[in-house]
């Protein structure tokens, strides 16, 4: 009886010991792991192994870096990628006003729950729509200008889309105008994570609101910063075809250009799919590298906040 348990002890600690692991788990997700693979890794590899072909004549293809440096040394390209620059100046406004916002609802100030919901409204309305909808508000004999005409400030009337040297900041307008909403539910979620004995003690002590906002919820919402952050600018990079291809076209004089709207131009309207594949892989490694500086900027957070 002694050596049955003896055994039976032994055989449990063989199946605890470190290094061994159980593979169930593993067999359990890995449906999931192959449907993503044959979803999102063939897709990609397809998209990398195509960036490096180079087609010849005869229908035959050679391999090389000649994709990319058409790409790279395309006078459109950057001024592409100038204009997704210029547009990642919409993350620190959308951080700026939402963040503020957010912490006033938080303070459940009256009516908090309409005015989340009014600020909510603009995200959830489709992009095509939107564009189209500003595109008559801004453009010369658009609503902006019939509005600064019956306000006697004419001075103030121009064509913000037609113009080359505002089009692109009526786009950036548009953007933060719409994406608004979702930072201020976002940081909306996070602040009610926070526990109420904080801002108790804090009013204990007389704390003014700008003291309560900059030492208690900017620390609370570090990581959600960071993180609304860098998808902010991800998003900029990446995702801001619709607005560009409803409201102006990449226009005027590729005013408004951005590097999908290269990628759609290259793919679709010349029929070069392998410089598509190219300029896709160079937007890929862009968003790798901002993913790389925000797990950098997330490690700095956690080591301050423990």
């Amino acid at each position: 009886m002694t050596a049955t348990a003896t055994e039976r002890t032994s055989s449990r600690a063989e199946v605890r010991r470190p290094g061994r692991r159980n593979p169930a788990p593993y067999l359990f997700i890995l449906p999931a792991v192959l449907v993503l693979a044959l979803v999102f890794g063939y897709p990609l590899l397809t998209v990398i192994w195509d960036s490096f072909s180079v087609p010849q004549l005869l229908g035959t293809s050679s391999f090389g870096l000649d994709n990319y440096a058409t790409v790279l040394t395309d006078p459109l390209f950057l001024k592409s990628l100038l204009n997704n620059l210029r547009l990642f100046l919409a993350v620190p406004i959308l951080t700026i006003v939402a963040v503020p916002v957010a912490a006033l609802l938080f303070e459940r100030v009256r009516g908090w729950r309409i005015y989340q919901s009014i600020a909510f409204v603009p995200y959830v309305i489709a992009i095509p729509v939107v564009g189209i909808v500003f595109s008559y508000v801004l453009q010369r004999n658009g609503v902006l200008n019939d509005a600064l005409h019956a306000l006697r400030l004419d001075a103030l009337v121009h064509d913000w889309l037609g113009d080359s040297g505002t089009a692109i900041w009526s786009v950036l307008f548009v953007i933060v105008w719409q994406q608004l909403g979702f930072g201020i539910v976002l940081f909306v979620a996070r602040l009610s994570s926070l526990e109420n004995s904080l801002i108790e003690a804090a009013l204990l002590d007389r704390a003014n609101w700008w003291q309560r906002f900059w030492n208690i919820l900017i620390p609370h919402l570090a990581t959600t910063i960071e993180f609304f952050f860098t998808l902010s600018l991800i998003n900029m990079l990446s995702w801001v075809f619709n607005y560009v291809f409803v409201m102006t076209g990449g226009g005027p004089a590729q005013s408004t250009n951005v590097l999908e709207m290269l990628l759609y131009t290259y793919a679709f309207r010349d029929g070069l799919p392998n410089l598509a594949a190219a300029l896709s892989v160079i937007v890929l490694l862009i968003s790798l590298v901002l993913l790389a500086i925000q797990a950098a900027i997330r490690r700095r957070v956690e080591r301050l906040e423990n």
